[in-house]
């Protein structure tokens, strides 16, 4: 879906395909096909944005071999998709039956993370609509926090400075650019706004800047307006935003409470926890930790868990969610006289490891779930004052 901001900019709107497991070109075909194009008919739109997830190893023959390529493109024409943006986080095994940190490696001070960046890159420019003005890609904040020493900081600007020569050569080759956007995570070297500024401030703006994850912005208790005005001083263009909700409890020490955030306590991803207190963020790793571990959170002040929960239904009391940053930071971001970004992707991936009474039944079942948060966010954009641009099928 495309909407057409106050000042002129088209902004696009999809879901990111991360929700889907899907290991080869095959498997994303199947995707297309019982999952995104499906999604696209229920909001009877006759075009929809895609954000495509693509392993490594997927991302190494669509650079490699232009007929996969096209037969990509064919397939995302033949269910009416089309693609601005990559999530480049993941490089591998993100539907395993344990992911947690493995989500982090390789990092950016390895050439294995440039050089999948730089593949998704040039399939992207291969892939862009023929209005499209530009591409973008989502990657990890540098690493996880621990181990960060000073060589690995360095390995990691000298291969981000590779990847903006890259990136511009990727332009001068197709016409249009395609920007990298680093994403602040809870935990990682970057996990706030502030990170941002602190270690990425310099960047190449024309290539390289932010990916502002809505669901990690309100885990950290970070305000949107402020958020935003830190990144727009220090010269970081906000490349991109995953609209996602976190989980909320307004009191973790309630029994009650306590009952139900473990019941997101799962194995496969890692749901960092955040607690707020005296001006600080306390913070523990991963759900479970925070309720019983060794080093507990003190259950003083209310709790944010990065998980992402659907976004147009709040998860049963006690328990709540985000919605309501969400709602403001979208304001924030495209509200005023000024659009702060033109590509919004809707990336709720937990929709399977969700608590077993809120997963969705089977394909159609999640196809519902994932047009419900798309039509929660069109909305949202309608409200902020864009307008829903009327477009011919892809």
């Amino acid at each position: 879906m495309r909407f057409r901001h106050r000042d002129g900019t088209v902004v696009h709107l999809g879901y990111c395909s991360n929700v889907h497991p899907a290991e080869d070109v095959d498997g994303i075909l199947d995707q297309l096909r019982r999952y995104a194009g499906e999604v696209r008919a229920r909001l009877g739109v006759p075009r929809l944005g895609l954000g495509l997830w693509l392993p490594a190893a997927t991302a190494h023959e669509l650079a490699g071999d232009p007929a996969t390529l096209e037969r990509l493109r064919a397939g995302l024409d033949r269910h009416g998709l089309e693609v601005v943006t990559l999530n480049a986080f993941p490089y591998g095994g993100f539907h395993a039956p344990v992911v947690k940190r493995d989500v982090y490696s390789p990092d950016w001070s390895t050439r294995r993370r440039l050089d999948y960046t730089l593949d998704c890159a040039r399939v992207l420019a291969a892939l862009l609509p023929d209005d499209a003005v530009r591409g973008s890609i989502s990657t990890l904040p540098l690493g996880w926090r621990t181990p960060w020493f000073t060589d690995r900081d360095r390995a990691a600007r000298e291969l981000i400075g590779e990847l903006a020569d890259g990136l511009a050569g990727i332009e001068a080759e197709h016409g249009r650019a395609v920007r990298v956007g680093f994403e602040p995570e809870p935990g990682c070297v970057v996990e706030t706004t502030r990170d941002a500024v602190t270690r990425l401030a310099g960047l190449a703006p024309e290539h390289l800047g932010i990916c502002v994850d809505t669901c990690h912005l309100a885990t950290q208790f970070e305000d949107a307006t402020e958020a935003l005005d830190r990144l727009h001083v220090a010269g970081l263009p906000v490349v991109k935003v995953q609209v996602s909700a976190a989980l909320h409890a307004d009191d973790p020490s309630d029994p009650a409470t306590r009952e139900a955030l473990a019941s997101y306590a799962e194995d496969r991803f890692l749901h960092q926890t955040r607690e707020p207190r005296g001006g600080r963020v306390d913070s523990r790793d991963d759900l479970p930790e925070a309720l019983g571990g060794h080093r507990p959170l003190p259950a003083e002040h209310p709790w944010r868990v990065h998980f992402h929960v659907p976004l147009h239904a709040d998860p049963a009391p006690p328990l709540r969610s985000t919605r309501d940053h969400l709602a403001g930071t979208l304001d924030a971001l495209l509200g005023g006289p000024v659009a702060h970004t033109d590509h919004l992707e809707v990336e709720t991936y937990t929709w399977g490891v969700l608590p077993e009474q809120m997963r969705p039944g089977g394909d159609a079942g999640l196809v519902a779930g994932i047009a419900a948060e798309l039509a929660w966010t069109r909305d949202r954009l309608l409200e902020a004052g864009l307008e829903q641009l009327q477009e011919a099928s892809a």
